[in-house]
């Protein structure tokens, strides 16, 4: 068999010149990759979104003397945590995750790729500790906090949130070159 009738039984991957370490072992079509970036960019997006919102809804709670108002903000903020954040949290990691396996990019290729997926772990923990249906359950009936709903350490949370968010969109506009495991790159 000759180089080039090997070459051709062998596939794109194999013609490609890359080693093996540098080849995805998934390669979704282009118009597939098109279609997962919109909904991770659009994910990612709203979600961002919604932890801003989170953080002025905290912040109006945290700085009202009017307690029906911190009582409505406390409710809305369940809503949009299971019903938008929770979601588009799961859709921004799972779309993040299967670009990052069918592109060049890889998920720990690069330094700024995998800073994004830490990023983005890093903001489903702090929800997840911080937005349980008990603590909503107690911020709504107002006995969260001893001084009387001033809660800055949720202000903290969701303020650490959006900047992690915002560092994640920086990472993808900037894409730093650096790649992981590569001495003098």
């Amino acid at each position: 068999m000759s180089v080039t009738q090997s070459q051709q039984t062998a596939g794109p991957r194999a013609r490609s010149g890359l080693p093996a370490a540098d080849r995805q072992w998934w390669r979704p079509r282009r118009s597939t990759r098109k279609l997962l970036t919109v909904v991770h960019v659009a994910s990612s997006v709203a979600l961002l979104g919604e932890v801003w919102v989170l953080v002025v809804l905290n912040l109006t709670a945290t700085l009202t003397s009017d307690g029906a108002l911190a009582h409505a903000a406390y409710r809305l903020m369940g809503v949009l945590v299971f019903g938008g954040g929770i979601p588009l949290s799961m859709i921004s990691l799972a779309s993040g995750i299967a670009l990052g396996l069918g592109s060049r990019w890889g998920i720990a290729r690069h330094y700024w790729v995998f800073a994004k997926l830490l990023l983005l772990i890093g903001v489903i923990l702090a929800g997840m500790l911080l937005f349980t249906p008990e603590a909503m359950a107690d911020a709504t009936a107002g006995g969260a906090s001893p001084s009387g709903g001033r809660q800055w350490t949720q202000v903290a949370v969701v303020s650490a949130q959006a900047a992690m968010l915002l560092t994640a969109t920086a990472l993808s506009v900037y894409k730093p070159r650096r790649r992981m495991g590569r001495s003098g790159s």
